[in-house]
């Protein structure tokens, strides 16, 4: 039996000399209460202890493990480990690391393992201790946060692209400085919201009829919501975040929102067809002022049309005398987030 670590012995106090069964026992049942999996083999890597343990995260009784080669439980594509974990044994190192090991029913598990050299009473070398440790789940959650820093630094990235283009074109606006300062504060408002609807759901897509009814909230009666919700992924939000301030501005400005009397009907559409499924998207406004078509086009005008370009195959904005009348019709895949479908609003 190997040397004893002198707590142990220290602990057992004088029984250690006289009942080295009961010593043995004492180490036993340490090593079968273990949550982690504790296992022994000799130098030429044949398994000859096993605990419990290592029964449940590897699927092998003892009975099916002891007199097996340890490599039994190394992938294909891992083997040399073995060869040299066996040489680091035989010159005495402690060895510690993750790796993959293969289950009985031959799935894989993420494991940390420690490695130790087992000494006759004489000194030498006789074998190797393995301590292994599921890490599954830590490596899962490393992997969640690491997919999750590099998304924020994309949509971190993707969000300052487009609060450069909402200021370059705010500020070169035939404005004053405060006129000009009101309407980015304003633009930037409405990307806000939107993202925190979509910070809200792990930003997996927002409900565009939340979208439109968050930007609308001091007008609610005067809105009119109809149609086929749908939920649309961060970059289609935030252009619809854009487009629908840009429209409620206009029409506190200029349009229906300006009078007691005004109304707004937006109106969502989809055509679900074998080939291609569109989506519509309809502001029109009635009650308000007679309507003419300006004379110059601002930044609202280029995020109304160019903006959504992005996405759409069909863009329009028409001044009617009774009121404005935007439309839009995108191809459904390039703006919906892959989720539950849309319901109706």
């Amino acid at each position: 039996m190997a040397e004893l670590p002198k707590s142990s012995i220290q602990l057992l106090g004088p029984i250690a000399d006289e009942r080295p069964d009961i010593i043995a026992r004492y180490l036993a049942s340490i090593i079968d209460s273990s949550d982690d999996a504790i296992l022994g083999k000799d130098l030429n890597g044949i398994i000859k202890s096993w605990n419990a343990a290592a029964e449940r995260l590897f699927g092998y009784t003892a009975a099916e493990a002891i007199g097996q080669p340890f490599v039994m439980l190394i992938p294909n594509d891992r083997k040399d480990e073995e060869t040299l974990i066996l040489e680091r044994i035989r010159s005495g190192e402690r060895i510690h690391f993750e790796t993959v090991r293969v289950r009985k029913d031959g799935s894989t598990v993420q494991v940390s393992i420690t490695t130790s050299p087992i000494r006759a009473p004489e000194g030498h070398i006789i074998g190797a201790s393995k301590i292994a440790r599921d890490i599954t789940e830590r490596r899962v959650s490393q992997e969640r946060q690491q997919f999750l820093i590099r998304e924020l630094q994309h949509r971190t990235q993707n969000l300052f692209m487009v609060i450069q283009s909402v200021a370059r074109s705010s500020f070169v606006e035939p404005l004053s400085l405060t006129e000009a300062s009101d309407v980015f504060g304003g633009r930037l408002h409405a990307l806000a919201q939107t993202h925190r609807l979509l910070a809200d759901a792990a930003f997996e897509g927002a409900q565009l009829s939340e979208i439109v009814r968050r930007e609308l909230a001091p007008f609610s009666d005067h809105l009119s919501l109809s149609g086929d919700d749908i939920l649309v992924h961060t970059l289609a939000a935030q252009q619809f975040a854009l487009t629908v301030h840009e429209l409620t501005t206009n029409a506190i400005k200029y349009g229906a929102l300006s009078v007691p009397t005004g109304r707004v009907a937006v109106a969502f559409d989809v055509e679900r067809a074998k080939g291609q499924s569109t989506f519509s998207f309809l502001w029109k406004e009635t009650g308000g002022p007679k309507v003419s078509t300006p004379k110059r086009k601002g930044f609202g005008s280029v995020i109304l049309l160019e903006g959504a370009r992005q996405f759409a195959e069909h863009v329009a904005l028409e001044f009617e005398p009774d009121g404005l009348r935007y439309t839009a019709r995108f191809p459904l895949d390039a703006i919906e987030a892959q989720a539950p479908k849309g319901a109706t609003v």
